[in-house]
């Protein structure tokens, strides 16, 4: 009955989604509404917060995506999904414009020079062998629902990889990211992360 339920929730949150579909605009209406947003996910959503994601200059599907899988249940998060119950589609919309707008965090410029070389040679040697380019495209900055993971905290993207592993994340890319994950060490996964968060 729970898998039934799933299912029905997953294809509840993809019917969302696409009655969504792309922004056209709205950046200028998802400033107004993002201010919830800060608290979390920093100003300009860059995120000063250990564990919570960046969210500027992520690919606006993707973020549409995430705020319809926090909003039907498919995707959990004790403090996502009861915000993301109460916006509409156009708040989605709205919201996905705004931060695809903003300019990700520069890591040439904010991270303080590497003491861990090691582990970026590593991490691209795993990137490559998860073929991770092939959905979130050669600078890693995501394409369409594929999440932008240059620059992203380096330690959400150590929890992120350690969910799809263990199968705790749900919503969108699950089948495709816990094949990924699944077979990565977690040494693998320390430089991965390491890797990306600088680039």
């Amino acid at each position: 009955m729970n898998g039934a339920f799933s299912r029905l929730s997953i294809l509840a949150a993809c019917a969302g989604a696409a009655a969504i579909g792309p922004a056209a605009a709205g950046a200028d209406n998802g400033k107004a509404k993002a201010e919830m947003c800060v608290a979390c996910h920093g100003e300009n959503g860059i995120s000063a917060t250990e564990n919570v994601p960046s969210l500027a200059s992520q690919p606006d599907l993707f973020l549409q995506w995430q705020l319809v899988f926090f909003r039907s249940g498919a995707r959990k998060n004790e403090t996502m999904e009861p915000i993301a119950g109460q916006l509409s589609n156009e708040d989605v919309r709205d919201l996905g414009a705004y931060f695809a707008s903003l300019k990700g965090v520069d890591a040439s410029s904010a991270k303080a020079p590497d003491d861990h070389p090691e582990q970026v040679k590593a991490g691209q040697q795993a990137a490559a062998a998860g073929r991770c380019a092939s959905c979130h495209g050669d600078n890693y900055a995501g394409n369409k629902a594929a999440a932008r993971i240059a620059g992203q905290r380096e330690e959400y993207i150590v929890k992120a990889l350690h969910d799809y592993k263990a199968g705790a994340r749900t919503g969108g890319g699950v089948a495709a990211m816990a094949e990924v994950a699944y077979p990565l060490s977690d040494d693998d996964i320390t430089a991965l992360a390491h890797y990306l968060s600088r680039l």
